[in-house]
């Protein structure tokens, strides 16, 4: 069994099989798709400058 990482500061990738693009979590909710994962750790090591928590519409969906 794997718990879940929970809690203030977790900073999360995903990549889905079969896709190529990589989803950014922050843990203030904000996503972001990316090409790449140089792209998608600065923007999360970015926080707070350039995302908000998600509220629909997030830049780079």
């Amino acid at each position: 069994m794997t718990a879940e990482p929970t809690g203030r500061g977790v900073l999360r990738v995903e990549w889905r099989p079969g896709g190529d693009r990589l989803l950014g979590v922050c843990h203030c909710g904000a996503e972001r798709r990316a090409d790449g994962p140089v792209e998608v750790w600065e923007w999360l090591l970015a926080h707070p400058d350039g995302h908000r928590p998600a509220t629909g519409g997030e830049p780079g969906e």
